[in-house]
């Protein structure tokens, strides 16, 4: 089980996280996830045989947000 924490560009609300948090979870592999707009993060646990870094980043800069490094 590996944990990331992601800066995150864009929140703005409660709903920000929800779509971020959602399109986390879709993920196969993803334990746990929360993001925070006042934190400006996303903190993901997840199997590292079933999904990596790169996807989790990819699944929230789909949804219009932007990971930072």
């Amino acid at each position: 089980m590996e944990k990331i924490v992601l800066r995150v560009e864009g929140m703005s609300c409660g709903h920000c996280e929800i779509a971020i948090q959602d399109a986390v979870r879709k993920l196969s592999g993803v334990r746990k996830v929360k993001a925070s707009k006042r934190k400006k993060e996303c903190v993901a646990e997840y199997d590292t045989g079933q999904v990596s870094s790169a996807e989790i980043i990819e699944a929230i800069n789909a949804t219009g947000y932007t990971v930072v490094s």
